[in-house]
């Protein structure tokens, strides 16, 4: 059966495709600014003990039971109920996944394309096409819908090709990349004037924040989150990873990958943020907090940019390049969602079925574009900060309470017989039954 779906060839094409779903616009844009907001260091460190406290248990429930299924969410968690009424609620808490994971991508669309914007802007005024340039960096209608577009053709050109021919053989040219570009950009930004005084904001602790239950509820938010967590994309990806692989080495290898990239780019962000200081741009807003996300990457960096002359001009289109490969392998993972549901339950085609829920999905995000000032944040707010988390949680119950024990402990054993005895086994099944579901309602709670 997981032959006949596709599956990854190689152990490096699912980390480099479960990382690049992991990593996202989140990671570079949100994470180092919640971490300067929030204590510097301590942040970092809270942040760093939750990632694996929290989000690896959770993100390992989803690709156990996606690895033992070869099946999409709602087939996945049927078969391990218990009983009807529980296989038809986990048929149901995928369905919601699927819908939740188009709904993220119906906006994610819509940043993405601003990020191919502004770096088609870039280029443009290499080749002294200003007007043109300064239409794609303008917020407008048809702009935003035309952008959009070019983003969502990219990921249904990827999605149509399959797992091994799509899915893996982009990620493991996209994530290559997205790495020597953040590398390359944040060894160039640290030698600008004012980036020492990032770093210093960033990799200082504030350690009277440390012990602040806030900071620790945004730190297991930025874990949970981070990690493309509750929607099944995790799930879907498990589905495809072959039997003989171990599943806690893998969770752990995609956990540290998306750790690891979220931790760089705040060495890249927090400089740059600086550096724009230092060059006369407001990084600040009227009541002293630090500027972030979208104001941050559309307004404050690209002010940066013009202080630096043409070398600006070049390093806008490498960091821009950088944000849109982030958003490509994030959005692949959100559209193979809904895509392996329907090839799975009917008998078209994939490079169709990916067509026509590309459309769809498009079609939302013109939707959200023609109403924009009150259904963009709206649907930012029921999806992430409400459905995520609830989802997640429900896919921990099926894990830890409903699941067999044995049963998954015999998915385990597939490539360890030693499994039974091995600190994971020790440790992780009451941890993702009892500790999991309880910081996940608190996430929840928080955000209410």
């Amino acid at each position: 059966m997981a032959a006949a779906r596709g599956q990854f060839n190689s152990r490096i094409g699912f980390i480099m495709a479960a990382a690049g779903s992991a990593v996202g616009l989140g990671n570079i844009w949100g994470f180092p600014t919640q971490a300067a907001s929030n204590g510097g260091a301590a942040f970092l460190i809270v942040y760093l003990i939750l990632a694996f406290c929290l989000a690896y248990p959770a993100l390992m429930a989803e690709l156990i039971i996606g690895r033992h299924a070869h099946a999409n969410a709602s087939k996945a968690l049927e078969q391990i109920a218990p009983n009807r009424p529980t296989a038809m609620l986990g048929h149901g808490v995928g369905l919601a996944g699927l819908i939740v994971a188009s709904l993220i991508l119906s906006f994610y669309a819509i940043v993405a394309g601003w990020m191919i914007g502004f770096g088609l802007a870039a280029l443009l005024k290499l080749v002294g096409f200003g007007d043109a340039a300064l239409w794609l960096e303008s917020f407008s209608t048809a702009r935003n819908i035309g952008l959009m577009s070019v983003f969502m053709v990219l990921t249904i050109g990827i999605i149509t090709q399959g797992v091994h021919g799509g899915i893996e053989r982009w990620s493991e040219r996209l994530m290559p990349m997205l790495l020597l570009s953040l590398v390359g950009l944040t060894l160039y930004v640290l030698t600008l004037p004012g980036a020492t005084e990032g770093l210093r904001v960033y990799l200082l602790p504030d350690f009277s924040k440390a012990v602040s239950p806030d900071l620790v509820i945004k730190a297991l938010g930025a874990a949970f989150f981070s990690l493309s967590l509750g929607v099944g994309t995790m799930l879907i990806y498990g589905s495809y990873i072959s039997d003989d692989e171990h599943l806690p080495s893998l969770g752990g290898w995609v956990t540290l990958s998306d750790v690891s990239i979220a931790v760089l780019a705040g060495f890249l962000v927090l400089p740059a943020m600086y550096v724009a200081q230092h060059n006369g741009v407001a990084i600040f807003t009227d009541n002293g907090a630090l500027l972030s996300e979208d104001t941050l990457i559309f307004t404050v960096l690209p002010a940066l940019f013009d202080t630096m002359g043409s070398t600006g001009t070049l390093v806008a289109l490498a960091f821009f390049f950088l944000m849109s490969i982030a958003a490509l392998t994030s959005s692949i993972s959100m559209l193979e969602v809904p895509v392996a549901y329907t090839v799975e339950n009917t008998e078209l085609a994939r490079s169709k079925v990916t067509w026509v829920i590309g459309i769809v999905i498009g079609a939302i995000s013109t939707t959200i574009i023609l109403n924009f000032d009150w259904l963009f944040g709206l649907v930012i707010t029921v999806t992430t900060r409400y459905s995520q988390p609830l989802l997640g949680f429900m896919f921990c119950i099926y894990a830890g309470w409903l699941w067999h024990r044995n049963t998954l402990l015999q998915e385990l054993k597939k490539n360890d017989p030693n499994a039974e005895s091995s600190v994971f086994w020790k440790i992780w099944p009451n941890y993702v039954r009892i500790v999991c579901p309880l910081i996940i309602l608190g996430i929840f709670y928080q955000s209410l």
